[in-house]
């Protein structure tokens, strides 16, 4: 299981590393110590719920269909190439800076719905959550692992963006840091991707 579990805490983690709209959001709110707690929750959770589906439901997808394993091992492989090209190129493009916006949540409510569009609206979370691991997770003996690792990475992330988030708005204000953060992204998805054609 321990296998299974960090494989799916490191992919978790630099699927959740990119910059993105629920990032800036959540690195904003943190800034300004505004509903921090609700909002790493309803990440996190959003996250887990997202996660539990992909990983169940393509395990039963897998068993009504053998074939799909090997069809969605080549286009999991294919979308890790493809990522880890795309923060290899952001990385070269430079430019990149995170700049919170000075516009206040409003109430917890306002601020928690927002965060819900902004996570369950977003059509990459479930190429992310659904497929991506959910489909990478048939690799692995121990689906629960590799799901619980997910959940656990995104925990992990939401907590420490959402109050840590003072300590690195400076850091991160610098396009450098953006860069050698797109390129640790783009070797662990190529790492990954190698992983799974070679196993």
């Amino acid at each position: 299981m321990s296998t299974a579990y960090f494989a799916g805490f490191f992919l978790g983690l630099s699927l959740i590393l990119a910059i993105g709209a629920q990032n800036a959001f959540l690195l904003r709110q943190g800034l300004r110590r505004e509903h921090v707690l609700p909002l790493v929750l309803t990440c996190a959770l959003s996250d887990a719920v997202l996660i539990a589906v992909g990983v169940s439901s393509f395990g039963a997808l897998s068993e009504a269909a053998p074939w799909i394993g090997t069809v969605f091992l080549y286009g999991g492989v294919a979308f890790l190439l493809v990522y880890g090209a795309m923060s290899f190129a952001r990385a070269r493009k430079g430019g990149e800076a995170l700049k919170p916006s000075s516009e206040s949540a409003g109430s917890v409510w306002a601020a928690v719905g927002t965060c819900l569009a902004i996570t369950w609206l977003n059509p990459h979370v479930y190429l992310d959550t659904v497929v991506m691991l959910g489909s990478i997770s048939a690799q692995y003996d121990s689906r629960l692992g590799f799901a619980l690792g997910g959940m656990s990475a995104s925990f992990v992330f939401f907590f420490a963006l959402g109050y840590g988030a003072r300590l690195l708005a400076p850091v991160f204000a610098n396009p450098r840091a953006w860069q050698v953060l797109e390129i640790v992204i783009g070797c662990v998805m190529w790492a990954i991707a190698a992983k799974l054609l070679l196993s």
